[in-house]
């Protein structure tokens, strides 16, 4: 906790003292975010589906079916939009990071910054976390978009259902609340990811094995962070 908290402050000093380049953060948030939308589209076009086949196939004869699209809005925007994007990031962007900044460790890179003057945390780290802020709610915003819209038109391949019924039932449970709530776990997301991998790549020792073996490290403690974060804003947001 100590060396992420330093890596937290002299981050933080960095960008309030506009030592970080503009430049790396926007070349950051493309390759986080451009880069990332195929896959975020994948997944949230198969969570939008799933959950209406699963919610259809449960409904049918049981309650209104309207209900649905409140059901597939709801799960779509407070949990599967937000989590699973998370969950893709920690694979393609965090696991990248890791292994991209093990490397430089273990080849002796980041002593040739310090030893030109320049400090990693200002150069490497910084423009990867302002970016994984920016970008994660943006990669969210999207996903949560593309589920719904899924979802919507799975429901009426699966079971019939319209789509003006599906934003009846979408509509009458909706809070303005929820989005807000899925942009927040979308910002808390995207600081843990690109911190904890940059955190796990800079301690990175023991060659190209150590790089692996670090990186596997790296996803699984993303993932845990993810997994106990989202555990943790219903009690404390949703009461």
């Amino acid at each position: 906790m100590g060396q992420i908290s330093l890596l937290l402050t002299r981050s933080a000093g960095a960008l309030v003292s506009l030592q970080v380049s503009r430049r790396a953060i926007f070349q950051q948030m493309y390759i986080m975010g451009v880069q990332s939308i195929p896959i975020v589209l994948v997944t949230a076009v198969l969570s939008g589906i799933v959950t209406s086949q699963q919610g259809g196939y449960q409904f049918q004869g049981s309650v209104p079916l309207y209900i649905l699209g409140s059901v597939v809005t709801a799960s779509v925007i407070l949990e599967l939009g937000p989590v699973l994007t998370a969950i893709v990031l920690v694979g393609r962007v965090g696991a990248r990071i890791t292994a991209e900044l093990g490397t430089m460790k273990v080849s002796e890179q980041l002593e040739a910054f310090q030893a030109v003057g320049r400090d990693p945390i200002v150069v490497l780290a910084a423009p990867r976390i302002v970016a994984g802020i920016v970008v994660v709610p943006l990669l969210v915003g999207i996903a949560n978009f593309v589920g719904v819209l899924s979802g919507m038109v799975a429901a009426r391949m699966t079971v019939g259902l319209g789509y003006e019924s599906f934003l009846y039932g979408a509509r009458l449970f909706w809070h303005n609340w929820d989005l807000f709530y899925s942009l927040l776990k979308a910002v808390t997301f995207g600081f843990a990811i690109p911190v904890i991998a940059i955190h796990m790549g800079f301690r990175t020792g023991g060659g190209a094995a150590g790089v692996g073996r670090t990186t596997t490290q790296s996803v699984m403690f993303m993932t845990l962070t993810i997994l106990i974060l989202d555990a943790l804003f219903p009690p404390l947001l949703l009461q």
